[in-house]
């Protein structure tokens, strides 16, 4: 890390988790997002999937995740009167499906920093236990100042 900044550039965190049934369901059940291709395997045997998939926001979440991790990595920020916020998740994609029993590796790597506008910028990239990607997306904190 840079002494003018909480988080420098190339600095890493990763988060991994095996996306189960009941992951999909309660997240569906948090959205109101009962999508059949989130929920009828039936109907899903009879696409080009073969299976149900899972919520592409629920991986968004997952992103969520690595967020808050870099911010618990980073410099202590509330000693010089700002607080850091996940200011959003730019140019989100998914790149393939991500099936119920798959482990998905997320990992978030800063790639810029805005010291004027009090941001960084990271990649954020998805893959699954085969090594597919299967998100990608930009990942944007900001650091608040206090009253």
């Amino acid at each position: 890390m840079t002494d003018d900044f909480y988080v420098s550039v190339g600095q890493t965190v990763s988060f991994a988790k095996t996306v189960s049934e009941s992951d999909v369901y309660l997240f569906a059940g948090v959205t109101g997002d009962f999508a059949p291709v989130h929920i009828n395997e039936e109907m899903m045997k009879t696409t080009a999937f073969g299976r149900r998939i899972a919520h592409g926001a629920l991986l968004v979440g997952f992103m969520s995740t690595l967020s808050t991790m870099m911010v618990a990595q980073a410099k202590d920020s509330r000693a010089a009167g700002e607080t850091p916020v996940a200011l959003g998740y730019d140019r989100i994609r998914f790149t393939a499906p991500v099936f119920f029993g798959d482990t998905v590796t997320l990992t978030y790597t800063i790639t810029e920093i805005d010291a004027v506008r009090r941001r960084s910028s990271a990649a954020i990239e998805a893959k699954n236990q085969r090594g597919d990607t299967v998100a990608v997306a930009t990942g944007l904190l900001k650091w608040v100042k206090d009253p």
